[in-house]
């Protein structure tokens, strides 16, 4: 059996880079991401997922499209990243469904740790 790592502290802004976090921990990170981001007040966010062969991106639209806080998501401009980022709306304000969602996201979060 593996020891647990500590977690890795990442200053939350509205720019999160994906280019450093190891792809098995793109899910959980980008979860916790965007519930710590929702939190600090932030409605509007740029993911950088980078272009390749758009693993990444469609994983992050996955996890964007489930997220009940998340108003709207689409390609960065070119001069901000074109399709190798995504920028992210968040809602204004929490709903009844949002807080549960990510209640279970922090829930599942500590589990999976």
């Amino acid at each position: 059996m593996e020891p647990e790592s500590e977690p890795i502290r990442v200053p939350i802004t509205d720019v999160f880079d994906l280019h450093t976090v190891p792809p098995r921990d793109v899910k959980g990170v980008v979860e916790e991401y965007l519930i710590e981001a929702r939190r600090m007040g932030f409605k509007a966010l740029r993911i950088i997922h980078g272009r390749g062969i758009g693993a990444q991106r469609e994983m992050v639209r996955a996890i964007l499209s489930r997220t009940g806080f998340v108003a709207d998501f689409q390609d960065a401009p070119a001069e901000a990243g074109g399709w190798g980022a995504t920028v992210v709306t968040l809602q204004s304000e929490w709903s009844g469904q949002a807080k549960a969602s990510a209640a279970l996201s922090r829930e599942l979060h500590r589990r999976v740790r």
